[in-house]
């Protein structure tokens, strides 16, 4: 392990001045009934997808009165028009240094917390933000664990899908 100064730190002014402010929101086309069973096919293939995902008869019988797609569903996946937000937008943190310490990076992992499912018509709206860090001397040295939350929610402003994504850097 190596010695650090005490007032050394990975955390830019940047990562401080955005932490916990939302970016511009996005939203999706409407999805539709064939971007669902797309989807499920996609995800289930070489298996058939449960009917709640495809089939409209199946689907009106369930507590759900019709199809939904599958949670995984991205309604931002079809569209090559959609512009993505602007690096400065985006929650990830900016002016990372390019060599030396910090300069190496992981993916943490992602956990993803479901809300409502998506069903046919809705019009998803996405924002992210930097929500935390936490900086810490590890074994690799001085490490930086950033915390990027990505909220869906449909035209009803309910919670569709929350993501946490972990970022390290070192």
């Amino acid at each position: 392990m190596t010695t650090e100064s005490a007032s050394e730190t990975l955390v830019t002014q940047d990562m401080i001045d955005r932490k916990g402010v939302w970016g511009r929101e996005h939203a999706s086309p409407p999805v539709s009934e064939s971007d669902i069973r797309k989807w499920a096919i996609a995800v289930y293939w070489p298996k058939t997808p449960p009917p709640i995902f495809w089939d409209a008869d199946y689907a009106a019988g369930t507590r759900w009165g019709g199809l939904i797609a599958p949670p995984d569903f991205n309604p931002f996946a079809w569209p090559v028009t959609v512009e993505r937000p602007p690096r400065a937008e985006r929650s990830e943190p900016t002016n990372t240094p390019r060599s030396g310490k910090g300069r190496r990076g992981m993916n943490g992992g992602q956990v993803d917390t479901y809300g409502v499912p998506m069903r046919p018509g809705d019009v998803i709206t996405a924002r992210n933000r930097l929500r935390d860090w936490d900086e810490r001397e590890t074994r690799l040295g001085l490490t930086l664990f950033t915390f990027a939350e990505t909220e869906w929610r449909n035209q009803a402003g309910e919670l569709v899908k929350l993501r946490v994504a972990t970022g390290i850097r070192y």
